[in-house]
């Protein structure tokens, strides 16, 4: 027992912070990549800039209430005061400066931190077609020919550039530890990059409400320490004796919650563009390539079946 009464209070009193603190660990405060250590920077850098107004405002709203409270018959009375150059120019000069620095540093990360562009790596990328689905995820590596159900996995250090849509109502890919989230959306292809520079299991999950089984999209982010694990994981994938194909995709497509990962090796490598494609069906007879007919004829596969409204209207 703490005989202390005042060192009691003091651990009472810290244990708030301590559980705000707590509750970085795992999330956007707890980087584990180049992204999303960067974007911490900037949210530090900017937070920072902005208490230094903050702060002051704060003290002296305090120190006046304080000072000119009405016991304190000392306190100066000038009922006829009306300008001062010293406060004005306090007063506008350094939210001036303020302003112009957070201008500064926005633009030139949200820049370098631009979604679509590449990052810089001397190993090659890795390809992950991203689908989103009720309520799960499907990656696509298109270069390894296999497939993958909310389980995604790549070497540390090494970058993965995603192409990511939707099959049903509009979704959001986040990888909190590893960088931003960004939307997938139907008949729409969005981009992005990131890269891990610690190895772990990482929580992904859907930033956007998509209807009932909303809360059990998620996903784990396996950032292996070594090439040749994640080349056992792939091996693993493609001795699962699953094959995605169209109708195996139509399958997948169904309403289902809480999933649990599930591996393919990829019958169909024009999967991905098919799923994109088949909200524009009506442009398909415009093929001219065999190749192009070979996409229009899986996207007609794929658009007999219509996908099920992820929000129901009450």
């Amino acid at each position: 027992m703490m005989k202390n009464p005042r060192s009691a209070r003091l651990l009472w009193g810290l244990a708030p912070l301590a559980l705000l603190l707590a509750g970085c660990q795992g999330g956007i405060l707890d980087p584990k990549g180049q992204v999303a250590a960067e974007e911490k920077s900037l949210i530090i850098t900017a937070t920072l800039l902005m208490l230094l107004v903050v702060i002051p405002v704060i003290v002296m709203t305090l120190v006046f209430a304080w000072k000119y409270r009405a016991s304190n018959t000392a306190a100066e009375y000038q009922p006829k005061w009306s300008h001062s150059n010293k406060i004005e120019a306090v007063v506008w000069i350094v939210p001036i400066i303020i302003v112009c620095c957070l201008a500064v540093v926005t633009w030139k990360t949200t820049h370098k931190l631009d979604p679509y562009r590449p990052l810089d790596s001397d190993k090659p990328p890795i390809k992950v077609q991203v689908v989103a689905l009720n309520w799960k995820w499907l990656f696509i590596y298109p270069d390894l020919g296999i497939a993958t159900v909310n389980e995604l996995a790549f070497p540390k250090d090494t970058p993965v550039n995603f192409r990511i849509t939707s099959d049903v109502a509009m979704n959001s890919f986040f990888i909190p530890q590893l960088g931003g989230q960004i939307y997938a959306m139907a008949g729409m292809e969005t981009k992005l990059h990131l890269i891990a520079n610690e190895a772990g299991s990482y929580n992904g999950i859907s930033a956007n409400y998509s209807g009932a089984g909303f809360s059990g999209m998620k996903f784990q982010a396996i950032a292996t320490p070594t090439e040749a694990e994640f080349d056992a994981w792939v091996k693993k994938a493609r001795a699962s004796g699953n094959t995605l194909d169209a109708d195996a995709y139509l399958a997948l497509a169904a309403p289902s919650e809480n999933n649990p990962p599930i591996y393919y090796s990829v019958g169909e490598p024009r999967l991905f563009d098919a799923v994109l494609h088949k909200y524009m069906a009506g442009r398909t007879s415009l093929a001219a390539t065999d190749e192009e007919i070979k996409l229009a004829e899986l996207t007609k596969i794929l658009c007999q079946t219509q996908p099920v409204a992820a929000v129901k209207e009450h």
